[in-house]
């Protein structure tokens, strides 16, 4: 199966709305292909610029930022982030609610690191995965500060759960910096890079290329689901973990620049040695990856390798083995909840990006195109 039949069989169906796939490699792109609507209730179709809400694939750019900020030497990885981030100074354990049910806390046994933070290893949640944290920190509104504020659910160093540790990544680089992250981000990444199309505020031009995020019913119809993943125009700080909006093209631009080792089109975003360093599993024994949902609307349960005991870089889960659909071992790789997903397979001198636009996370059409795409991209 074609990378055109991979996708225009699953919009056939009615399953999916639309989606853009590109792959490339060190030098160039290689193939790109659109499908279906970006808009069903307009008949927009998806084109190669459509902006997507790229929500967690924010986090490896955010994890690139802070990466430029070591190498010069303005954040540190394994120092107090609390001297630089003051609300994480003195973290606090949740261990269970008293009689009012408020939450239990205890101090955490040591404190937490740039580079827990850039692991998922701080103690961190999301509530959406974690009753637990969900209870502690009550209602909150996206894009707020008040989303921040939480008790962490363990020690840090001592778990592996996805959360919040990269939107606290992003506050550590504006407070090193001095910039707001977005505006770090166009003089630092997008603009040498070339990402015109990737912010987290869109203009009125951007606007109108936007694909609408849909939400797919028990009957499996879509439908809309207007949400801002880092709070739109009302947010109260850039969200490193979730806000960005972005392309496919751009978001290749960035994915070929980590796999040329940090540079791209003669611009060096990372030093060779600190691309290599986020491409190394930093979390041991740990393993990585898995995440539980307690909101199915949002995200299913998801475990993209279940098989295998994968690790997480400096802000990218990898794969040990060679993955099912093709993808070599030491592969980077993640993910944005509205069915974006990404790779970079250094082994094979493969980059791929496929964007959807729809909830759940993890649903399991997204998943069968995933897998038909990159089974298509390895000739499997």
């Amino acid at each position: 199966m074609t990378i055109e039949q991979a996708l225009t069989t699953a919009i056939a169906g009615g399953a999916i709305a639309g989606a853009v796939a590109l792959v490339g490699n060190k030098d160039r792109i290689t193939h790109s292909a659109t499908a279906g609507l970006a808009n069903p209730a307009t008949g927009a179709p998806m084109q190669h610029d459509t902006i997507f809400q790229i929500a967690s694939m924010t986090k490896a750019v955010t994890s690139v930022a802070a990466m430029q900020l070591v190498e010069r030497g303005l954040l540190t990885l394994d120092s107090d982030i609390g001297a630089l981030l003051p609300e994480l100074a003195n973290p606090q354990v949740l261990i269970g609610f008293d009689a009012e049910g408020k939450p239990a806390l205890r101090p955490a046994a040591n404190p937490i690191t740039l580079r827990h933070l850039l692991t998922h290893t701080s103690g961190f949640g999301y509530s959406f995965m974690n009753g637990d944290m969900a209870r502690a920190q009550g209602d909150v509104v996206p894009g707020t500060l008040a989303s921040l504020a939480t008790p962490l659910l363990f020690d840090p160093g001592t778990k592996w759960e996805y959360g919040i540790s990269t939107d606290w990544v992003g506050r550590a680089v504006e407070a090193a910096s001095g910039d707001r992250l977005g505006d770090y981000m166009a003089a630092h990444i997008f603009g040498p890079l070339g990402m015109s199309d990737t912010s987290f505020a869109p203009n009125e031009a951007d606007i109108a290329r936007r694909t609408a995020l849909l939400g797919k019913q028990t009957d499996g119809s879509l439908t809309p689901f207007p949400i801002e993943m880092g709070g739109g125009e009302g947010r109260e700080f850039d969200a490193g973990g979730a806000g960005l909006l972005s392309t496919a093209g751009d978001y290749m631009r960035f994915l070929r620049m980590i796999l040329n080792g940090g540079t791209l089109d003669g611009r060096t975003i990372l030093k060779p040695e600190a691309v290599v360093e986020m491409s190394r599993n930093q979390i041991g024994e740990l393993r990585a990856g898995r995440m539980e949902s307690i909101v199915p609307q949002f995200s299913h349960t998801f475990d993209s390798f279940p098989d295998q005991h994968t690790g997480w870089g400096l802000g990218f889960l990898i794969n040990p083995e060679t993955g099912p659909n093709g993808r070599a071992p030491g592969s980077l790789a993640w993910a944005g909840i509205a069915n974006t997903f990404y790779w970079i397979d250094p082994v094979n001198d493969v980059a791929a990006v496929l964007m959807m636009q729809f909830l759940p996370f993890g649903d399991p059409d997204a998943i069968a195109l995933l897998g038909a795409f990159e089974r298509a991209i390895y000739g499997r």
